[in-house]
């Protein structure tokens, strides 16, 4: 299983990800703050939810992490000095200063070895601390992600696809609280709930959210036709069915 895509939109992403914003104003009600913590947004994307996760930090402070650079560089456009920032890969996470909180929402599902995510998160992690996240469970799209492969299969486009390992990592509830808790975390909790998006752009959406590896491969002139053939096998209007994966543990001694 090969990672995601290091480099986003992330002009387009920051318009059409209006779900993955209302589930990271979710996720982020089940902190428990009060206000002077450091830390860590693992995955923060545009910023978006990143400048809600500040409001709630008034002493506090925010670590920007994000493999994709142009993401950074929009979450640096909306938040400036407010927080630090870091590119890299959170499965080869380093820090010199240990964080209080890891909070992360639709970022872990782009990362292959979820041991050594977590084994990386729990040394960034100062004993006692919150891990609250969210990303994309069992499940998670998975009509449209079969539609993604059937298109990929055809005779026009099946040559750029090959040796190409699936994308995602969408773990269950089980096996993600068995590795949490070897890596070190305690108090563990694992749930899926599933979340229904009809996006209002289908075609910004998908070409950004959900099939950008996929395009990537692709040859400029054939990424309109294959992501529009992608699309005429959805229902009208576009409906994705995503399964969350919540996460919640702390960090053993």
């Amino acid at each position: 299983m090969n990672t995601g895509p290091t480099e986003w939109d992330a002009q387009t992403y920051d318009r059409v990800s209006d779900p993955q914003f209302e589930w990271g104003l979710e996720v982020l009600d089940r902190l428990e703050l009060e206000g002077d913590e450091y830390v860590l947004d693992a995955g923060c994307g545009s910023g978006r939810v990143t400048a809600r996760l500040l409001e709630r930090l008034p002493d506090g402070r925010v670590l920007c992490v994000d493999a994709s650079e142009s993401m950074i560089e929009k979450a640096r456009e909306a938040l400036g000095d407010r927080a630090d920032y870091l590119v890299a890969d959170l499965a080869q996470l380093e820090l010199t200063e240990q964080v209080d909180v890891i909070f992360s929402t639709a970022t872990f599902h782009w990362l292959p070895d979820h041991n050594r995510l977590f084994e990386r998160l729990h040394a960034a992690l100062r004993p006692g601390g919150q891990l609250v996240a969210q990303c994309g469970g069992a499940g998670n799209v998975a009509e449209h992600a079969a539609h993604i492969v059937d298109v990929a299969m055809r005779p026009e486009f099946v040559t750029h696809f090959e040796g190409m390992n699936v994308i995602w990592n969408f773990a269950t509830p089980e096996e993600t609280e068995e590795r949490l808790r070897r890596a070190g975390f305690e108090r563990v909790s694992c749930r899926l709930e599933e979340k229904l998006v009809q996006p209002e752009d289908p075609y910004a959406f998908t070409t950004t959210v959900t099939m950008g590896p996929h395009l990537a491969r692709l040859p400029e002139e054939k990424r309109r036709t294959f992501a529009e053939a992608v699309l005429a096998q959805e229902n009208d209007p576009l409906t994705l069915r995503y399964v969350r994966l919540n996460i919640d543990a702390v960090s053993s001694a």
